[in-house]
């Protein structure tokens, strides 16, 4: 069999999918980076405060990514095989789950702020900044919820545009928003980090009622309807957990990894904090095709697999995994060659000390995509997709709580190594995970049909 497929009908659909995933991804990020460009402006502590605050946001975004994920890997074996009654029980499974997951992060931010910001720092000054951002932004997450879910069902079916049109949105009011009441112009209160919090809070509203607009009445695909949301399939429930479970559960707890190395960091000092808030946006920024194809990849492995054509499904492995080390050598190079520029254009009234942490994070960060761009892809965009759930679970568990929390805790609190080392250490499983990835990736045993041949009964939800 060879390596490359022949048919190029197979590299216009991924890069149909992959495109538009990515651009939306840059604009995505881009909303989040013009947050810190123009709070940078206001200094280390105020850009050290929203970035903290912005660690519940990512807790949020990977539980509503998880659930997405957890509905694709689903969803899209069933749209594989045509049968649309079921994909649109699995979307309305994971709406109502994300609802309720909003409404929780947003109560307990509202009991506690303050301890919540101080399980990531324990400067007083950089909390003060964090709570005034946090208090407002806090209204945003029920909103945030739905469009996440309602795009990834619209990636379920490839249709994918919506998902760049909402994301254009966003950018757009955000970015206005940002400079009218971060800097009180065209006759605003100039209202610093509270106003780079309204101002997201106004973005996110609005980009779930485009989402919403677009999925209720222009969609002609799924064609999602409200009395069909609210029903519920036992066995699809039951599918979901066992199957949705474990996706959930690993990207819940790859977030937590992911704020508890913030907390590490934390812990080194406000400087250390902003250049791992500068060094993880450009990274976000150019990393965008990387996710954009693993994302891209477990659509159409997803649908393959639901179709019952697994030698079609093993050629495009082989493809994919020599298009992910080509992307990740690419978003290196442009990673390691761009840092200087971007510092220069946007961070320059960061200290001296954070932009040298920077430039170390980032250039670590340059060698480690390589490897973020074949094991990610690989692990979550094929072996995921095709039905090995609990395997990626496991081994995530395995490398972030075995081995990236402890050799950093190791490197920052007993041995007291500089930052660079400890970014090391917390970036380590990017490179490690590779040799897992190529061998369970190979094997083919991953494969697995999820769906199911008969028709399972409804019942309506209670209340």
């Amino acid at each position: 069999m060879s390596i490359m497929v022949k048919d190029r009908s197979f590299y216009k659909r991924l890069a149909f999918l992959a495109i538009p995933l990515a651009l939306q991804n840059i604009i995505t990020f881009g909303v989040g980076f013009a947050d810190n460009l123009m709070v940078g402006s206001l200094g280390d502590l105020a850009l050290s405060g929203v970035f903290l605050s912005n660690q519940v946001q990512n807790i949020l975004h990977m539980l509503t990514t998880g659930l997405g994920s957890a509905m694709i890997v689903l969803a899209a074996q069933y749209w594989g095989k045509k049968d649309v009654s079921n994909t649109k029980n699995v979307v309305g499974i994971a709406l109502k789950i994300s609802v309720a997951v909003g409404l929780l992060c947003f109560a307990l931010v509202m009991i506690m702020p303050e301890k919540i910001l101080g399980l990531f720092t324990n400067d007083r000054a950089v909390i003060a900044e964090g709570l005034k951002y946090i208090k407002i932004v806090c209204f945003s997450y029920f909103f945030f919820c739905i469009t996440n879910v309602l795009l990834a069902s619209m990636r379920c079916v490839q249709s994918v545009k919506i998902g760049l049109a909402v994301s254009i949105t966003t950018f757009v009011v955000n970015v206005f928003l940002n400079w009218v009441l971060i800097f009180g112009n065209l006759g605003a209160p100039k209202m610093g980090v509270a106003g780079a919090a309204a101002a997201t809070l106004t973005a996110r509203i609005m980009e779930c009622i485009v989402a919403f607009v677009y999925v209720r009445f222009i969609d002609k695909k799924l064609v999602l309807r409200f009395k069909e949301l609210i029903h519920t399939n036992l066995d699809l429930l039951k599918d979901f957990f066992h199957y949705g479970l474990p996706v959930m559960l690993g990207d819940v707890l790859w977030g937590i990894g992911t704020a508890t190395q913030v907390a590490i960091l934390g812990r080194l000092g406000p400087e250390v904090i902003a250049a791992n808030t500068i060094a993880n946006n450009i990274f976000q920024m150019l990393g965008v095709m990387v996710y954009g194809t693993a994302n891209a990849s477990s659509v159409i492995i997803g649908q393959t697999v639901g179709s019952g054509d697994y030698d079609r499904v093993k050629q495009y492995t082989k493809t994919l995994q020599v298009i992910f080390l080509c992307v990740g050598a690419l978003s290196g190079l442009l990673l390691y060659l761009c840092k200087d520029l971007i510092l220069s254009l946007g961070f320059q009234n960061i200290t001296p000390e954070a932009r040298q942490y920077a430039i170390q994070f980032i250039t670590v960060l340059s060698i480690t995509i390589v490897g973020t761009a074949y094991q990610m892809s690989a692990l979550t965009g094929i072996v995921r997709a095709g039905g090995a759930t609990h395997f990626v679970l496991i081994n995530d568990l395995i490398f972030v709580w075995l081995v990236v929390i402890p050799s950093a805790l190791l490197a920052a609190f007993v041995f007291h190594f500089p930052p660079v080392v400890v970014f090391a250490c917390l970036k380590c499983d990017q490179i490690l995970k590779c040799a897992v990835a190529v061998v369970k990736v190979n094997r083919f045993n991953w494969i697995k049909k999820l769906t199911r041949e008969e028709e399972p009964k409804k019942v309506e939800a209670a209340g």
